[in-house]
């Protein structure tokens, strides 16, 4: 067997077998970035793998509701991490913050086509940043209340 000092993204891909979408979002990620300005930041990480992910949202009012107007993300971990986060992303915008809120690692999993059980961790990171996000959405807005 011979050694090899540098992994290509092919190798590395295929050893954890993970989905067509998984790849796609990993390789062609969506809504990456800061926002300038944002609604709530969720920062969380993952001190056994070294994950971090940074959520950032704007949120909007439509029919008297808040929404996610914008979301985007800041993820560095692997390939399944990146992809939780794009595929976050995707499932947050346009949602209800009361729907955002119910976002899970299943439903991140699932419509990435699964992930190996080792890797699901990822999916539950992705989830929590944007409950962390939310959070800091809602602690924001309490703050500056105005007093009746």
């Amino acid at each position: 067997m011979r050694y090899r000092s540098m992994w290509t993204v092919g190798d590395y891909m295929s050893n954890w077998q993970y989905s067509k979408e998984v790849i796609k979002h990993f390789q062609h990620p969506k809504n990456v970035g800061r926002i300038k300005k944002p609604d709530g930041v969720g920062r969380v990480g993952n001190v056994v793998c070294g994950d971090v992910m940074v959520i950032y949202i704007k949120v909007g009012k439509k029919n008297g509701k808040e929404y996610i107007k914008d979301i985007k993300f800041e993820t560095m971990g692997c390939a399944a991490a990146i992809a939780s986060s794009s595929m976050l992303t995707e499932l947050a915008k346009g949602k209800t913050i009361e729907e955002a809120k119910k976002i899970s690692m299943k439903d991140i999993s699932s419509s990435l086509g699964g992930l190996p059980p080792i890797k699901l961790h990822c999916s539950n990171l992705a989830a929590d940043g944007l409950k962390a996000a939310i959070a800091d959405y809602e602690k924001k807005k309490k703050q500056f209340k105005p007093e009746k």
